[in-house]
């Protein structure tokens, strides 16, 4: 295979800026400190992530025919992701977020769906999608074309052809779940954040949550959970890790280093809680920084951070 993971999905230019303790009233100015342009989302997050912590990287995703897709497509280049799978679409913009973020992290969004509401996969694409050990779809429900059978279909495919397949979300609702269900039982590791997951599945509780995915076929559930760390729960086991101590500048971003440190971890052949280790402390990097690309510069840094920095006591 050419390629150790091909990142299918959701590809995003987010605009950043901190520290924004609210918008100035009619037109005055409010001088803030830092002001970024990153490439985000629940595929372009990991796609960088990945490339820096040293796989070989395919983008498969979106962008329009602007300016901001000029900015996706090279920042991606830049970090040497292949990016001939990329759409390039004309008539629509690319799909951006400003996001504000406020002094103690919160991040209020204004979102432009663009290109990602029509980029989908068809069954002529897969020979170049699944060129690849691990496939990772992400940004359900916000791929209008993409999200439901064609999802399930891709993923299907990529089981078939015995890939590695992982999952993740982006502001999901209850009826997502609905769309989701089908996609499941050909997901070897689904890692929504805890938000996502108790909004679809309706429960409260973390195990439980895991649990409903799990008996909806998810191989592998793992729930990020921010500063109380991550759950996992396996076919033979449950456990919980904890988050690392850090200095949180900006949560944007943590969720798709995640996948990225857990791919890596797995392309690496490490154990399932030694993988979510290291996606915990590539998570914990990016919260660092401004932006989904902050904090991470390579495997061994982020290795490095795994094996001495202090972590959180877990909650009861």
């Amino acid at each position: 295979m050419t390629f150790d993971v091909s990142v299918v999905g959701l590809y995003i230019l987010d605009i950043l800026g901190r520290p924004v303790a609210a918008i100035p009233p009619g037109g005055q100015v409010q001088f803030i400190d830092e002001i970024r342009l990153t490439v985000a989302g629940t595929a372009g997050g990991t796609v960088i992530d990945c490339a820096k912590l040293g796989l070989r990287t395919r983008a498969v995703g979106a962008v329009g025919d602007d300016e901001k897709a000029d900015f996706v497509l090279s920042t991606l280049s830049r970090f040497d992701v292949d990016i001939s799978a990329m759409q390039r679409l004309a008539g629509v913009p690319t799909s951006a977020t400003i996001l504000n973020v406020r002094p103690n992290g919160d991040r209020p969004a204004l979102h432009c769906r663009g290109a990602s509401d029509a980029f989908t996969v068809t069954e002529a694409d897969y020979p170049t999608v699944l060129d690849a050990a691990f496939v990772h779809v992400g940004g359900m429900p916000l791929l209008a074309k993409l999200d439901g059978p064609p999802t399930s279909a891709l993923l299907k495919a990529a089981k078939a052809a015995g890939r590695t397949t992982s999952f993740d979300l982006l502001s999901a609702m209850p009826q997502t779940v609905d769309v989701l269900r089908p996609s499941l039982p050909y997901v070897d590791y689904f890692v929504p954040s805890i938000e996502d997951a108790t909004a679809m599945s309706g429960l409260k509780k973390a195990e439980d949550s895991a649990r409903f995915f799990r008996d909806l076929g998810a191989r592998t559930c793992i729930l990020t959970m921010g500063g109380e760390g991550c759950l996992v729960a396996t076919p033979d086991a449950m456990f919980r890790l904890p988050a690392f101590e850090i200095d949180v500048k900006d949560t944007t971003g943590c969720g798709d280093a995640f996948s990225a440190g857990l791919i890596a971890g797995l392309h690496h052949g490490w154990d399932i809680e030694k993988s979510a280790r290291f996606a915990s402390a590539a998570g914990a990097l990016v919260a660092t920084g401004l932006g989904s690309d902050a904090g991470i510069v390579s495997f061994a840094g982020t290795e490095h951070l795994m094996n001495t920095a202090r972590t959180r006591p877990l909650s009861a």
